[in-house]
């Protein structure tokens, strides 16, 4: 196993489910999630440069050239992968399966293990409202659209298992690969 990608909606649980997996998979493995990308991009992802349109109401909109930063972005991910390293990706694909396509694409010849990160909506807003750097709204218009169409190896769900519960079933996915 190569990379582990961890997609689900803002405020799912990712992040926790990555920093635990880091501890508990044998090796050394580097997490980077699409928050590292947006923290890279003009304005930490706030400036109109950035490619990124965050709605008031938590929408997230992309321009053409934010998709191409993206592609770019994935590609160097991939080249990391290919030169040895181990990764967990913490990411919110947007599209669903187009977005899984892109991914696989750059992705391509790399051992990957999908895993699907869920959350009810409600638990969601829930903890994206104890967040002060979460736009309302966002939580829970991604919470089920980032999974549609999208293929998994393996599935969790984080408002009825703790984030440490879910790691050991991904582990478990990762081990028996």
């Amino acid at each position: 196993m190569q990379v582990i990608v961890l997609n689900g909606g803002s405020s799912s649980g990712k992040s926790s489910i990555a920093r635990i997996l880091q501890e508990i998979l044998p090796g050394l493995w580097l997490t980077f999630g699409v928050d590292v990308f947006a923290e890279a991009l003009p304005g930490r992802g706030d400036s109109p440069r950035s490619g990124l349109v965050l709605e008031p109401d938590g929408t997230v909109t992309v321009t053409p050239e934010f998709r191409a930063a993206e592609d770019i972005w994935y590609q160097g991910l991939a080249a990391m992968a290919s030169a040895g390293a181990l990764l967990i990706l913490d990411e919110v694909l947007l599209t669903g399966g187009a977005g899984q396509r892109r991914l696989q694409q750059a992705l391509r010849g790399l051992d990957v293990l999908w895993a699907g990160v869920h959350c009810d909506p409600d638990v969601a807003a829930s903890r994206e409202a104890g967040r002060p750097d979460r736009i309302a709204g966002m939580a829970r218009s991604q919470a089920l659209a980032v999974h549609a169409g999208v293929a998994y190896d393996v599935q969790v769900d984080t408002a009825v298992c703790a984030a440490g519960a879910c790691a050991q079933q991904i582990a478990a996915a990762v081990a028996g690969r």
